[in-house]
């Protein structure tokens, strides 16, 4: 659980840091001078790393398991003897 809240965290800042780059590219847009967007989005892009090595280091060490993605058929969702189901 601790892991999927750090997980739901990084997300958050990530969404975070990319709206206050968009703020600052606003607010900055006459003063050519000014580094606070690049450093926002050099922010955001160490986040994203962040959060990506964590996914693989948590797949790796069995923390997450990926989804099965195969569609079951009819006889492996229904139980023997079940209305529907040939005997």
């Amino acid at each position: 659980m601790i892991f999927k809240t750090i997980i739901i965290t990084l997300l958050i800042l990530i969404m975070i840091s990319l709206a206050m780059g968009l703020f600052y590219l606003w607010q900055d847009r006459d003063n050519k001078n000014s580094t606070r967007t690049v450093r926002s989005l050099t922010f955001r892009i160490t986040l994203s790393i962040t959060l990506f090595i964590l996914l693989m280091v948590g797949l790796w060490m069995g923390w997450i398991k990926p989804n099965d993605t195969e569609p079951q058929t009819a006889t492996q969702t229904q139980n023997p003897g079940e209305p529907g189901m040939p005997q």
